[in-house]
This record gives structure tokens, sequence and C-alpha cells, in this order.
């Protein structure tokens, strides 16, 4: 048993009942937090749920690897550090943070700054990344899904701005093809990189990646485009 509480963090994705099905069948106790709008918001419903002082948060596209056992622990004087496991990218192969396993601080949590960019990192000032691949992220669902994802992640890496961030960018920005929606990474890769260096000192423009009705109203504008290109 988990010594701190698991929550699925679900906001109408293809593939979040199926995977929470998976989890529960090792996790019978995960908590479900469906259908908050806004990633901070949902975050903070998900610490709200939580009655220990640490909690898991596992993305609603996550397929957890039958190696991650939730068993790691820290002490008192870690419970003000955000945890974040590696991932595996199902499209380029990446192994990093993006959409992996977090540990996160309950109070740090509920007072988090919601105006923020990137969510994980403006909870506490102390952040730890683990080695370990706890999932492999499908985002890769659907073409908006992929596109979206792929939108936030690389705006985020192009202001982020250093070695690391900027050769992860070049593998997002890299077509792959023989790939479910690998395409539609792609272009949501260079929107999103345009995006994030063209709004890099924008604050309120930046805050714009968390509403997904602003990603779909953008998306569909992309589509338009897209269709455009094509008769032409």
């Amino acid at each position: 048993m988990a010594a701190f509480d698991i929550i699925f963090i679900s906001y109408n994705e293809l593939n979040a009942e199926e995977n929470l099905s998976q989890l529960k069948e090792r996790f019978p106790l995960v908590k479900h937090v469906k259908g908050v709008t806004g990633i901070h918001q949902a975050h903070i419903e998900a610490a709200k749920r939580s009655f220990t002082p640490m909690f898991w948060v596992v993305d609603a596209d996550a397929v957890i690897l039958d190696s991650f056992n939730f068993d790691y622990t820290v002490t008192p004087e870690e419970h003000d550090i955000v945890h974040v496991w590696r991932s595996r990218n199902p499209i380029n192969g990446l192994e990093y943070g993006y959409g992996g396993v977090k540990l996160l601080p309950k109070k740090l949590t509920l007072s988090m700054d919601k105006t923020s960019t990137d969510m994980t990192t403006s909870i506490s000032s102390r952040f730890k990344a683990m080695e370990e691949v706890s999932n492999i992220t499908a985002f890769n669902t659907d073409a908006f899904s992929t596109w979206r994802s792929a939108f936030r992640e690389c705006c985020k890496l192009a202001v982020t701005n250093n070695v690391e961030s900027l050769a992860r960018l070049k593998v997002w920005s890299t077509l792959v093809e023989d790939v479910p929606y690998g395409y539609y990474a792609y272009l949501g890769a260079l929107a999103g990189r345009a995006y994030g260096e063209k709004n890099a000192s924008n604050k309120e423009a930046l805050s714009k990646i968390n509403d997904f009705t602003w990603l779909q109203d953008l998306w569909s504008l992309e589509k338009s485009q897209l269709s455009l290109e094509h008769k032409q």
C-alpha cells in the first residue's frame, strides 16, 4: 500500500477510463478528480481530496509501468519538495519529467500561484527530478490531444531556453511518421515553439497554454489553415 494518497486527474481524455481501470487493479484506493476546468484548479482539488501530507498525481494519459510501485517515502523535512518522475514519450522516445508521476506537498499545492505557466515548478522552491521512469505518457490518442500536448510542452521548453530544454525541443520538432498521430505532434511542437519564443516575456500570453478552450480555438484555426494549404 502506498504511504500517500494516489490521485488520478482526468479531463475528457479518450484513454482516461482505461488507464484508471488498469491503475485500480493494482491500487484499488486510487482517488479520481474528474472534469475540473484548469490544470492548477484540478491539482488544487486533488490536494483537497488528499488526507496525507504528500500525494501522488497520475495524469489521465499515463500508462503506469508494472515496475513502478508508488512506494517512495520521504521524511517530514522533505514534505515541501515537489518530486517528478520520468515518463517515456511514445512518439519521440524522450524520457524526462514531461507527463511523469508526481509526488506533491498538499499544503503548498493548495496555495500555489494559479497564474503560473508551469504548474509543477510553481508549487515549491524545492524540486527533485527522479531518475526512474514511472509511465508512458500516451497522449497520442487523437489529432487534437496530440497537437495540444506537443504545443504546451514545446512552448514551455522554448521559454526555459537552456541547453537541456533546447535539445529536447529539437527532438520534439523532428517529424516522426511511423507512430500514431506523429504528424500532429510535429505540428504542435512547431506551433508551441513559435508561440513560446514570441511570448517569452509575456506572462499573460503564456498562461493561455493552460486554457483548454483557447487551445481548442487555436487548433481549429490551425486545422483551417492546413485545409487551405492542402487545397492550394
